[in-house]
């Protein structure tokens, strides 16, 4: 199991690393975050209307749709410190999100093929903002440079 956990962690930073040579600006990224968020407003206003369908989809709902609100609310901090804190939710959230649409498959309460897109999307979203943090990190280690 911990192997398996170093495994995953090891893909993650690997993926994060491809994704975060792609430049995407803010505002793209903000839209992207926020179009995750609603496209699991509409996955959860389409679940059955069971008890556990609601508890999950209630959960659900809160982290991604807090993927976008907190990346705005990282763009307003004050310092490379808060970024990386504010940023640090955000992968929290996403990776939230993550585990309770994998509940959702492994009840079969959704489809594997039909959340395929939404954990893709959360994926890619996940490894951007991994790579950030660690961007933020290694910028904060470095000494401040004056031509």
């Amino acid at each position: 199991m911990i192997a398996d956990r170093g495994i995953r962690i090891a893909e993650r930073k690997e993926r994060s690393l491809r994704v975060a040579e792609t430049v995407m600006s803010d505002e793209d990224f903000r839209r992207r975050t926020f179009e995750f968020g609603i496209r699991v407003i509409r996955l959860v206003e389409s679940l059955p209307n069971t008890d556990g369908a609601r508890v999950i989809g209630k959960q659900l709902l809160r982290c991604a749709t807090a993927v976008g609100a907190n990346y705005r609310a990282a763009a307003r901090v004050r310092s490379r410190a808060d970024v990386i804190a504010k940023m640090g939710i955000v992968e929290e959230d996403c990776d939230e999100s993550l585990y309770w649409l994998k509940i959702l498959v492994d009840l079969r309460l959704i489809s594997s093929s039909r959340s395929k897109n939404l954990r893709d999307e959360a994926n890619e979203i996940l490894s951007i903002v991994v790579a950030s943090i660690e961007t933020a990190r290694r910028q904060i280690k470095q000494p401040a440079r004056y031509s």
